[in-house]
């Protein structure tokens, strides 16, 4: 009962903290082993893969010796489980260098990414949303209706294939989508990994007006196909609060429109945040088509290559950083949404 009082007292936010981490452990270990018995289930054999069709059996198990395949998948997993702890990846055999090394370089790309793409569809999504319910019958609404419908079905290929095509080839108004920044120019130095906040910080100029015209059709891709959902669920969230009693009563009692609208947006957050930490998480999967499409050189790229090529660690190390980046940002979702609504109780 002391334990119960002395829980009750601490902050909400931290009581979400410690549920969270407390349930942090199980759950790593649950993703690390499915996903190295799923991985050893995919057909190819890297050694194989590594060495060719033309090696001799001899050459082939001693590969598979010194990269630790010959042993039974207990003691694989033992070792792995092992080395992880100590924070060793692995080497991926197909890039040569530790796998920890290749996602700390390529992460930044994603997450950039990521970040920008929620960042518009949060703001595109919601603004829509708003307009609709407060302007109804209107040309945004009707053209939101639309969208709506048709936004789940546009998978991220179409739509990055289609502003290729229009911006890029026709209108000429974007860069080739090629990378991050242009050829010719140097990335600028590294201080948070995203280029377009580096450049910025190093006042380079050049960089920064490459880097952001690089971000503007994968972004725009990203935004175009998740935005919909969000626009359709703010909408009716956002409508039932905003025709509620107690905004008429608030309308009556003389407040402005404003005020009005950010009433009921601020009752309307909880789904809202809901579905934004649902739609960061999965658009760390998602952003696979797109980096390929675009040559972004991110981890979806990296995960991409290393089911192409067998490579377990590099897999392996994809998912765990998927696994901690989808548990941190569903917990800092539980902690928005906790501040959004003071009934939560934890």
């Amino acid at each position: 009962m002391r334990a119960l009082q002395l829980w009750r007292r601490l902050p909400r936010v931290v009581r979400i903290v410690l549920v969270r981490l407390s349930l942090l452990a199980p759950q790593m270990f649950g993703v690390t082993f499915a996903t190295f018995m799923l991985v050893r289930m995919l057909p190819g054999d890297p050694a194989m893969l590594l060495l060719g069709d033309l090696a001799s059996p001899e050459t082939v198990r001693a590969l598979r010796h010194k990269l630790g395949l010959d042993a039974s998948l207990y003691e694989q997993f033992i070792r792995y489980i092992g080395a992880t702890l100590h924070g060793d990846l692995g080497v991926s055999p197909f890039t040569s260098n530790p796998v920890a090394l290749d996602l700390m370089q390529r992460a930044p790309a994603t997450l950039e990414l990521i970040c920008y793409a929620m960042l518009f569809t949060l703001l595109i999504g919601v603004a829509v949303a708003v307009i609709t319910v407060v302007r109804p019958g209107g040309l945004v609404d009707l053209g939101s209706t639309a969208y709506s419908m048709a936004a789940g079905a546009i998978p991220d290929f179409c739509a990055g294939l289609l502003l290729i095509f229009i911006l890029f080839h026709i209108l000429g108004w974007a860069p080739a989508p090629f990378g991050r920044i242009d050829a010719m120019l140097a990335p600028p130095p590294t201080r948070t990994g995203f280029y377009s906040l580096d450049s910025l910080l190093a006042g380079d100029w050049a960089a920064f007006g490459s880097s952001v015209a690089h971000l503007a059709l994968p972004v725009l891709t990203i935004t175009i196909v998740n935005a919909g959902a969000l626009t359709k669920l703010t909408r009716a969230v956002f409508a039932e609060s905003y025709w509620s009693d107690f905004v008429i009563h608030a309308r009556a009692c003389g407040l402005s429109e404003p005020q009005l609208i950010g009433i009921a947006l601020r009752n309307s957050l909880g789904p809202i945040i809901s579905l934004a930490g649902f739609l960061t998480g999965y658009l760390l999967g998602a952003a696979v088509l797109v980096e390929t499409l675009f040559a972004w050189g991110g981890l979806g790229q990296y995960a991409v290559q290393a089911v192409v090529n067998s490579d377990y660690p590099a897999l392996q190390g994809f998912v765990l950083f998927a696994s901690v980046f989808i548990l941190l940002v569903y917990l800092v979702a539980d902690i928005f949404y906790e501040l959004a609504d003071p009934r939560i109780r934890i």
